[in-house]
C-alpha cells in the first residue's frame, strides 16, 4: 500500500513514518516545513534505508495539494498536519481555524477528486472539553463539543464534524478518528525525535532546552488545580507507541467512521513527568511556579480500552522508558 502522510515530517508524523517503513508499507511525506526540518528525511533514510519521497507543498494551496494526488495514487492517506499549540490558538484564532480546517477541506477535495476513499485523522484529546475524566479516563463515549477552552481544540472538533458528514456523503469511504492524548518520546535510534521550530509549546521541548541551557528555567503553569499535587495531570503516551496505533488503525479499516483513543490510561503530572526526567538525567532542572496557561485542562487521561478490544493495540512504554529516548535524541542534537 503507498500512504501519503500529511505533516509527515513533523514529531508524530516522522515517527509513524519510520514505524510504516518498518512495517513494509511505502511512504510518501508532505509538509510545509512550518514546523519542522527537511533533515528528518536523512534521518528516516538512517533509520530504515528507506528515503521517503516527500512533496514541500502547503496543504492549504490547493492546486499544488491535488497535483500531489494525481502524481501519487495513494491508497489512504495519514492526515497529520496543522498547528497545535494550545495557547498560540489563543493568541491567534482566525489564523489556526484558517489553517487547520482550510487545510483539511483542500486534502478531501483532493481525496474526492482522485478517487481515495480512505483517511485517518489526528484528532485530540482536547474535544472532550473541560469535564472530569472520572477515575477510568475518557471513552470514545464521552461527551465531546462542550466546554472547549481553545481554538485548537476546537478545529480538531470541527473537523471531526467535517469527516463524518463528508463519510456519510461519499459512500464506501473510511474515516478513522484518532484521539491522541500527550505524545512524548523518541525513536530508539536517537535520530529523530520533538524538536520544534521556535518557542516550544509542550512540556517535553521545554524540559529538553532547559536541560541543553537553551532556556535558563522551567515555568510550571499552575501549582493550585485540584490534581493529586496541584499541577495539571496529563496521559503521556510514548511516540512510538502512538505511530504503531496508526498501523493498527490502518489495518483494521472499514467503510464508515470510527473513533479510537490512544493513550495509556494513566494520568501523570507535570511535577511527577519533570522529576522522572531528573531522575534518569541526573540532574536538577531550574523551574519556577507561574500563572494557570489560557486553555489549560486540570486532568486528562484515556480509557484507551476500546482499541485494545478492536485494534490489537495497547501502549507498551512507560514515561521514564520515554524520557530515556528523549534524552538519547537530545545527546545526538548539535
Amino acid at each position: 500500500m503507498r500512504i501519503l502522510l500529511t505533516g509527515g515530517t513533523g514529531y508524530i508524523g516522522s515517527h509513524t513514518a519510520v514505524e510504516m517503513i518498518r512495517a513494509g508499507y511505502e511512504v510518501e511525506l508532505l509538509d510545509n516545513l512550518a514546523n519542522s526540518k527537511i533533515t528528518v528525511l536523512d534521518q528516516v533514510e538512517k533509520i530504515t534505508g528507506v528515503r521517503p519521497k516527500f512533496y514541500e507543498v502547503d496543504l492549504c494551496d490547493r492546486a499544488k495539494t491535488l497535483a500531489v494526488f494525481r502524481a501519487g495514487k495513494f491508497d489512504a492517506v495519514m492526515h497529520f498536519a496543522g498547528l497545535k499549540a494550545v495557547a498560540e490558538s489563543v493568541e491567534q484564532p482566525l489564523r489556526y481555524y484558517e489553517n487547520n480546517i482550510g487545510s483539511t477541506l483542500s486534502l478531501l477535495e483532493a481525496m474526492k477528486e482522485t478517487g481515495v476513499g480512505r483517511i485517518i485523522f489526528s484528532s485530540s484529546a482536547t474535544v472532550y472539553g473541560d469535564q472530569d475524566p472520572g477515575e477510568t479516563g475518557f471513552s470514545e463515549t464521552a461527551q465531546t463539543g462542550a466546554g472547549i477552552t481553545n481554538p485548537y481544540g476546537w478545529t480538531k472538533m470541527m473537523i471531526e464534524q467535517i469527516l463524518r458528514d463528508y463519510a456519510k456523503a461519499e459512500k464506501g469511504t473510511s474515516v478513522t478518528l484518532l484521539r491522541y492524548f500527550n505524545p512524548v518520546g523518541a525513536d530508539t535510534s536517537g535520530l529523530i525525535g520533538e524538536d520544534p521550530n521556535g518557542i516550544p509549546n509542550n512540556l517535553m521541548p521545554v524540559v529538553m532546552k532547559v536541560y541543553r541551557g537553551e532556556i535558563p528555567e522551567l515555568t510550571i503553569f499552575g501549582d493550585d488545580y485540584e490534581t493529586r499535587d496541584g499541577s495539571c495531570e496529563r496521559d503521556f503516551i510514548h511516540v512510538t507507541d502512538l505511530a504503531n496505533g496508526h498501523i493498527k488503525a490502518l489495518e483494521n479499516q472499514r467503510p464508515g467512521v470510527a473513533v479510537y483513543n490512544l493513550g495509556t490510561g494513566k494520568p501523570t503530572s507535570v511535577f511527577e513527568i519533570v522529576g522522572a526526567f531528573e531522575k534518569v538525567a541526573g540532574k536538577k532542572l531550574s523551574s519556577k511556579i507561574g500563572e494557570r496557561r489560557a486553555g489549560d485542562l486540570a486532568r486528562l487521561f484515556a480509557n484507551p480500552s476500546l482499541a485494545e478490544k478492536e485494534l490489537g493495540w495497547k501502549a507498551e512504554r512507560d514515561v521514564e522508558t520515554a524520557v530515556r529516548d528523549t534524552l538519547r535524541y537530545l545527546r545526538n542534537l548539535k
